[in-house]
């Protein structure tokens, strides 16, 4: 199997995982885990990122040791067969095309406070959106990772400038916290079951270890870097939201109330190119999936082309398009961002429970105590999750059935496989 472009440095890889994770996320979440936790909040987002960071470092250490575009289903594949290596990865490939349409449409959250759209405005304005997002990844990842690390030093730099603001001003008006209701267990687990969306990515840069210049010395630090920084700027502003509790971005009206009205264009424009560059991040992991997966006859042969700039552009293009009729079927179906999200939640937590079961058998002992309190993260996000792990246990049985049944429909139809 052919290389893919090595371009990827220690910062760009640090900017690639820390914009995939602040995304859609970093100006709005924090908001919704107060509403759900109150002052607990802050707790949800620090219990997290202490879940979060064992099992960043057992995948960094899965990618840097077994570095292949396949990600975790090449890890499954080492540790536990070609069917359960299947099975994930085409979870992954077929949970992706709904959590960017759903990131998408949050993406444009952060729109309102600046402009007007009607519904269909915001549909065509998506779907642009993709098409932009085709012409950067078709040329590779080295542009994408300049720009998302600029993007990541700039929020971090806003975050810290409230920061700072509010720890020398006065008194704002009107800045009271946010409590709807006492903190107490049931709303710290809704509050980290909010909190999941925003690490749900920790996987998606394995995809991309090929690409790492160095992968042995670069990948672990550009990993582990970028988590934390997410983690620290996702507690931050949570409690800087705290102090904004009328307005419905809280991140907006705290900036307004402390360097004038233009908050709703930086703090707006901010997180929705975040977004974007979450949602670029995905499909570039998307793409080398299916690559991997054409080359091994999982899927069809035409998803293997590569471009010259050496970026499997076919398989790209399809699962964009995917990606498209899903937020139209979303759309026509209204069907609410907020449930596909949750989805996604399902599905990705369970690629990660299989990765950190084949880390089990992969790495060796000195990584195992990281191992056991991933799986633990891995089982009270499951818990948090609840009833949103429907969609992936049924999405995951159906594509075990069908891999099942494959070799009694190609022994049934013979000619089909040789046409193939």
């Amino acid at each position: 199997m052919p290389r893919l472009n090595q371009t990827i440095t220690r910062w760009q890889g640090m900017g690639l995982i820390a914009t995939t994770l602040l995304g859609t996320g970093v100006f709005i979440l924090p908001q919704l885990t107060i509403v759900a936790a109150g002052n607990y909040a802050i707790w949800a987002w620090i219990i997290l990122l202490l879940g979060i960071l064992p099992l960043t470092w057992v995948f960094a250490e899965l990618g840097r040791r077994f570095t292949h575009a396949a990600g975790p289903a090449y890890f499954v594949e080492r540790a536990f067969g070609p069917l359960a290596s299947r099975v994930i990865g085409l979870l992954f490939l077929f949970s992706v095309p709904p959590g960017a349409a759903a990131a998408l449409v949050m993406t444009f959250k952060f729109l309102q406070p600046v402009i007007t759209l009607s519904a269909e405005q915001q549909l065509c304005g998506e779907l642009l959106v993709f098409l932009l997002l085709f012409f950067i990844n078709r040329r590779g990842l080295q542009l994408s990772g300049r720009i998302q690390m600029g993007l990541t030093l700039t929020i971090l730099f806003v975050v810290i400038l409230m920061l700072m603001m509010t720890l020398i001003q006065t008194p704002l008006p009107d800045t009271t916290p946010i409590v709807h209701r006492p903190g107490d267990y049931n709303g710290l687990m809704q509050a980290i079951g909010l909190g999941i969306w925003s690490f749900l990515g920790i996987e998606a840069i394995t995809h991309l270890a090929g690409e790492f210049k160095d992968v042995k010395r670069d990948y672990i630090p550009a990993t582990l870097i970028g988590v934390a920084l997410v983690g620290l700027i996702y507690i931050g502003c949570t409690w800087l939201s705290l102090l904004a509790p009328e307005h419905s971005l809280a991140m907006v009206g705290l900036f307004e109330l402390q360097f004038g009205n233009s908050g709703r264009w930086i703090i707006g424009g901010l997180g929705f190119i975040s977004g974007i560059a979450t949602i670029n991040i995905y499909f570039a992991s998307l793409s080398r999936l299916a690559w991997s997966f054409s080359h091994d006859g999982i899927l069809p042969s035409p998803l293997r082309a590569l471009n010259q700039h050496k970026v499997p552009t076919s398989a790209l293009l399809t699962f964009m398009l995917i990606s498209a009729l899903m937020l139209l079927f979303s759309y026509l179906a209204d069907i609410n961002f907020t449930i596909m999200a949750h989805w996604v939640n399902g599905s990705f937590v369970v690629v990660y429970s299989a990765s950190m079961l084949a880390a089990w058998k992969l790495l060796d002992r000195r990584c195992k105590p990281a191992i056991v309190i991933s799986l633990i993260a891995c089982g009270m996000f499951i818990y948090c999750l609840g009833s949103a792990m429907l969609y992936a246990l049924l999405l995951g049985s159906l594509i075990t059935l069908i891999l099942l049944g494959q070799p009694l429909w190609k022994h049934a139809h013979p000619a089909d496989e040789n046409l193939s």
